[in-house]
C-alpha cells in the first residue's frame, strides 16, 4: 500500500479506507478521493455518496490527519486538500450531506484546520480556499449551519483570513459571511456596529483593493452594508488614512483620498450600474456621496489631461469620477420611472447646489477638442486666452453631462435652474463628438432634450439664441447639424443641415 501504510497507525482509518476504496473502486487514498470528487460534481452522484456514508468517512480522515503528530507533513496537506474539495462537492446543495456535516461536528473540524493553517508560517492558500468553500456550501443549508460557522470564525477567524491579502481566500470568505448574515439580517447590523466588528469588512475591502475580486459576493456584501444599512459614511472614513513618513506632518489633508476609498466607490458604482439587485439608496447616502464630490473637486486645481478612463491611477481623480457616476446612477432612478417608490433624489440634492456645482465644473473645462480648434484660430486672431482646465480622465465631461441630463429629466425646477444659471448655451455646446469623451454627443443630445422637454421658457431661450445666431454654435454647424425650433410646438431639436 506504500504511502497509505502510515494511515493504518490510526485504527479509526482502517474501515474508513476500505469504505472509500470500495465505493471508488480504487486502491489508494488519493486516487479514491480524486474519483469521488468527480462523482460528487453531480446531484445524482452526491445523493448516491450520501447513502453510502462517504461524508462521515472523509471527516474521519480529516480528524485523523489533524490530530496526527506530524501535523504539517506535506503528504497530509495534499490529502487534506483533496478531502476539502470532496467535502465541498458533497455539500453543494445536498441536504443529507449538509445535515450530517453539521451533526458530525464538521464545522468545528474544518474551522480548526483553517485557524491552525492561518497561524502557520507559510499558510497554504489553496487549502484555505477549499476549506472556506466547504463552509460556504454548508452555510446555504440554513440557520443552524450559519450559527455554527459564525460561532467558530467570528470575529478573529474572519479577520485573520481577510488579512492574508489573497483574492482566492477573500472571495469564498465573502460568500460565507454574506450567506450567514443573509439568513440573520441582525448580523449585517452587527458587522457595522463598532470598531472591532468593522475590522472584518475593513480588512476584506483592503485586501480586495490591492488583490482584486472575481466574484459578486464582495459586491453583495458591500451593497448590503454600505447602501441598504446606509453605512457608507462610516466605512469610507475608516478606509481613510494617509501614510506620511515618520516625523513629517501631512499637508492639508482635505483633498487626499486613499486608494481603498477609491476602490470602495468603484465597487459601489459597479453595483448601481449593474443593478445587481434592487438596491435602495437612502437620502443620507446620496447626500454623503455629494459631499465626497464637493470635497474631491479640489483635485482639479492641478489636474492634467487624463490619458485613460477610470480607474485613472490617481485615488483623488477616481474618487471624483466615481462620485459623479454613482450620483448619475442614483439620479437615473428618476429616469427609470420608479418615481413613486424611489425617493426623488433630484429633489433631495438640488437644494444643496448640485446643478450649480455641475455647471461650474463644465464651464471650467476647456471646450471639447472639436471646438478648441475653432477657438484657437479665433484666439490667434484676437489674442484672447481663456484659462480652462483639461478633463482629468477620459469621459469626465460625458459623466458630468449625463448626470445633468438625469437631473433635468421631467423635473421642471431643475430645468429652470439651468436657465437661471445661464447653462443653456453651455449644454448646447456639449452636443459634439469628442475624442476624449466617448458618447458625449449622445449624452449631450439627451441632456438638451431633457432640458427643453415641456419647458417653454428654455425653448424660448434657445429660439432667441438661434435668432442671434449664437445657437448656431460653429462646432455644431461643423458637424452638419443645427438647432432647429419647431415653430408649432416651439420644441428645439438638433437637425442635419440639408
Amino acid at each position: 500500500m506504500g504511502c497509505d501504510a502510515q494511515f493504518l497507525k490510526y485504527p479509526v482509518l482502517e474501515d474508513t479506507l476500505q469504505l472509500l476504496f470500495q465505493v471508488s473502486n480504487s486502491s489508494t487514498l488519493e486516487e479514491s478521493l480524486e474519483i469521488l470528487i468527480q462523482n460528487a460534481k453531480y446531484d445524482s452522484g452526491r445523493l448516491d455518496l450520501a447513502s453510502k456514508r462517504v461524508l462521515p468517512a472523509v471527516l474521519n480522515i480529516v480528524h485523523s490527519l489533524t490530530h496526527a503528530s506530524h501535523n504539517h507533513h506535506h503528504h497530509h496537506h495534499d490529502v487534506l486538500s483533496l478531502c476539502f474539495k470532496l467535502l465541498r462537492n458533497l455539500c453543494a446543495g445536498e441536504p443529507a450531506n449538509q445535515g450530517s456535516f453539521l451533526e458530525l461536528n464538521g464545522v468545528v473540524l474544518v474551522s480548526s484546520v483553517l485557524k491552525s493553517e492561518v497561524g502557520s508560517s507559510g499558510p497554504d492558500h489553496g487549502l484555505l480556499r477549499w476549506g472556506l468553500q466547504v463552509l460556504a456550501n454548508v452555510s446555504l443549508a440554513g440557520k443552524q449551519h450559519q450559527r455554527a460557522i459564525w460561532e467558530e470564525l467570528y470575529l478573529l477567524g474572519f479577520v485573520s483570513l481577510a488579512r492574508l491579502g489573497s483574492k482566492e481566500i477573500c472571495d469564498p470568505l465573502c460568500m460565507v459571511i454574506y450567506t450567514c448574515c443573509d439568513g440573520r439580517p441582525e448580523w449585517f447590523s452587527k458587522l457595522s456596529s463598532d470598531d472591532d466588528n468593522w475590522l472584518v469588512i475593513e480588512e476584506i475591502v483592503r485586501t480586495a483593493a490591492s488583490a482584486g475580486s472575481d466574484e459578486d459576493w464582495l459586491k453583495l456584501l458591500l451593497s448590503r452594508i454600505c447602501l441598504e444599512e446606509s453605512q457608507l459614511p462610516v466605512l469610507f472614513s475608516k478606509l481613510w488614512f494617509v501614510d506620511t513618513p515618520e516625523g513629517e506632518v501631512a499637508e492639508s489633508r482635505d483633498d487626499q483620498f486613499s486608494s481603498e476609498q477609491a476602490f470602495l466607490l468603484l465597487i459601489l458604482s459597479e453595483i448601481l450600474n449593474e443593478q445587481l439587485r434592487d438596491v435602495t439608496v437612502s437620502n443620507d447616502v446620496a447626500l454623503f456621496v455629494f459631499g465626497i464630490l464637493k470635497k474631491s473637486i479640489g483635485v482639479l486645481e492641478h489636474a492634467i489631461r487624463g490619458n485613460s478612463g477610470l480607474p485613472s491611477g490617481s485615488a483623488a481623480i477616481d474618487v471624483l469620477g466615481y462620485s459623479i457616476t454613482i450620483l448619475r446612477d442614483i439620479c437615473a432612478q428618476n429616469v427609470r420611472g420608479n418615481k413613486e417608490d424611489a425617493k426623488d433624489f433630484v429633489d433631495v440634492l438640488l437644494p444643496f447646489g448640485l446643478i450649480e456645482l455641475l455647471l461650474s465644473l463644465l464651464g471650467d473645462l476647456e471646450p471639447p477638442a472639436i471646438i478648441r480648434k475653432g477657438i484657437k484660430q479665433f484666439e490667434n486672431e484676437n489674442g484672447a486666452r481663456c484659462s480652462s482646465k483639461p478633463c482629468p480622465y477620459k469621459g469626465f465631461r460625458r459623466d458630468v453631462v449625463a448626470l445633468i441630463g438625469n437631473c433635468v429629466y421631467r423635473t421642471k425646477h431643475a430645468q429652470d435652474e439651468i436657465r437661471q444659471k445661464n447653462g443653456i448655451l453651455l449644454l448646447l455646446q456639449q452636443c459634439v463628438t469628442d475624442e476624449d469623451n466617448r458618447f458625449l454627443r449622445e449624452w449631450g443630445i439627451w441632456c438638451v432634450r431633457n432640458m427643453l422637454e415641456g419647458n417653454e421658457e428654455n425653448q424660448k431661450v434657445v429660439a432667441e439664441l438661434e435668432l442671434q445666431g449664437s445657437a448656431d454654435v460653429p462646432e455644431i454647424a461643423a458637424l452638419g447639424l443645427r438647432v432647429e425650433v419647431d415653430q408649432r410646438t416651439r420644441r428645439a431639436k438638433l437637425v442635419n443641415i440639408p
